[in-house]
């Protein structure tokens, strides 16, 4: 049996359009964290746009053939602009955790090729730009960053044998299967843990995409 992690990125204004929607699919919590897109001025200014404040929007719900599909058109995923949406697999849950956030509901995942990733970066405080400037060389096409607060940071100097900042900027990056392993390695050899950025890197599976081409724009 199966769940997803269901992540999506829109603009603040519409949060609140796509949480409802979650709960009418069966999702018992949804948390919205505040972002923020990371496209350059020269971008924006080209596509006669203008700098946007994000919603970031997480929620668990059973893998769902289909969902996805019907997320995009009941929430005119397709229209540049409106946001995007991707589904996580989830490894584990516990049973309790299980039973309150998917309701005792999940089925079989079937395989499946995996076209894009999400790549989730872990950067000190007013490094997105550089961390950015990285991906993009490497092919990415945009971002969102999230502010965050870390912890641990003794034990990262025993690892790292550097100190670390305890204000961190989030950042997600979609980027295709063919592109995550040059963008992380761009990621780490420009903003890595021996720079200012002091940026760690991992990426997950994204099983099912809608909007991306809103997201491309970002």
């Amino acid at each position: 049996m199966s769940a997803d992690l269901i992540l999506t990125i829109t603009d603040r204004s519409r949060g609140g359009d796509f949480s409802a929607w979650f709960r009418e699919q069966g999702a018992t919590l949804v948390l919205t964290a505040l972002g923020r897109g990371t496209a350059t001025t020269e971008v924006l200014d080209c596509l006669g746009l203008e700098a946007t404040e994000k919603a970031v929007l997480l929620c668990m719900l059973p893998s769902r053939k289909g969902l996805l599909r019907k997320a995009a058109k009941d929430l005119w995923l397709d229209v540049p602009g409106r946001g995007v949406m991707m589904a996580v697999p989830v490894s584990s849950t516990g049973a309790s955790a299980k039973n309150y956030l998917l309701q005792g509901e999940a089925e079989d995942r079937m395989e499946k090729k995996l076209t894009h990733e999400l790549i989730v970066v872990i950067a000190n405080q007013g490094a997105t730009d550089q961390v950015m400037d990285a991906a993009r060389a490497a092919g990415a096409t945009g971002g969102t960053a999230v502010h965050a607060k870390g912890t641990g940071t003794e034990l990262a100097k025993k690892f790292f044998g550097v100190s670390l900042a305890s204000e961190k900027e989030l950042i997600f990056i979609l980027a295709s299967a063919e592109t995550r392993k040059p963008i992380m390695k761009a990621i780490m050899e420009k903003a890595g843990m021996q720079t200012e950025a002091q940026a760690l890197a991992f990426s997950l599976p994204v099983t099912d995409l809608a909007g991306l081409r809103q997201f491309n724009v970002e």
